[in-house]
C-alpha cells in the first residue's frame, strides 16, 4: 500500500480515482488545486503525488517542482490531457516524473503507480 496525494480540480474526477486507487489498497489524500496539494505535502509525507498539470492557483508542474525540493524520494505522475506540456524541457518539471495522458483506463492508472512504486 501506498500513499499517494492526488490533486486534480476536476472534483468528479479527483472522487473517480480516489476511489478506484483505494480499492486498489492504497491511502490517498486529494486536494482540489496545488496550493492545497502543498499544504498537505508539508504536513505528512507520500509515496507519490498524482498530478494534473492544468490547475487553478498552482499547476502541477510547479507542484511538482516544489514536491520534489521538499521530498526528492517521492515519485511524480502526471495525469493530464496535455502531455506535450509535461514533457516540455523548458517547463522544468522533474526528469523522473511519468506521464499517463487522458483519457486512460482506471486499471491502466492502478497499474502504473503499482509499477512506480515497486520501482
Amino acid at each position: 500500500m501506498a500513499a499517494i496525494l492526488l490533486a486534480e480540480d476536476d472534483e468528479s474526477m479527483r472522487s473517480f480515482l480516489k476511489k478506484a486507487l483505494e480499492k486498489a489498497g492504497h491511502s490517498v489524500v486529494d486536494a482540489g488545486q496545488g496550493d492545497e496539494a502543498l499544504t498537505e505535502l508539508q504536513l505528512r509525507e507520500f509515496d507519490l503525488l498524482l498530478t494534473d498539470i492544468v490547475m487553478p492557483v498552482m499547476d502541477g508542474i510547479e507542484l511538482a517542482r516544489r514536491a520534489s525540493e521538499i521530498d526528492p524520494d517521492m515519485k511524480i505522475m502526471f495525469i493530464t490531457g496535455f502531455a506535450a506540456v509535461a514533457l516540455n524541457p523548458a517547463n522544468r518539471a522533474p526528469e523522473d516524473a511519468k506521464v499517463l495522458s487522458k483519457p486512460f483506463h482506471l486499471k491502466d492508472l492502478v497499474n502504473e503507480v503499482d509499477r512506480m512504486i515497486a520501482a
